[in-house]
């Protein structure tokens, strides 16, 4: 058997912001290569973790009501151009 071993740290602040932009980056890279939900979910953790920080707290607002301005793509809309 293979062990493992890693190294956990904790981040906070600024820290933990650019670590889950990074990260961010990745998951998205990898769930548009595999097009699975698993790939998915991780994309939704990192997003999740981003709204627990306080200059992200408010995006489910923001995104209602983007969603009352715009549409949402769940119907289907998809805007193409300039604003």
């Amino acid at each position: 058997m293979r062990r493992l071993f890693c190294i956990k740290e904790i981040a906070s602040g600024e820290e933990l912001k650019n670590w889950l932009m990074l990260k961010l980056e990745e998951e998205i890279s990898k769930f548009k290569e595999a097009r699975n939900v698993e790939e998915l979910a991780d994309v939704l953790e990192v997003i999740k973790a981003l709204q627990n920080l306080p200059e992200f707290s408010d995006v489910e607002k923001v995104r209602e009501e983007k969603v009352k301005e715009r549409g949402a793509f769940n119907d289907g809309i998809i805007l193409t151009g300039e604003k």
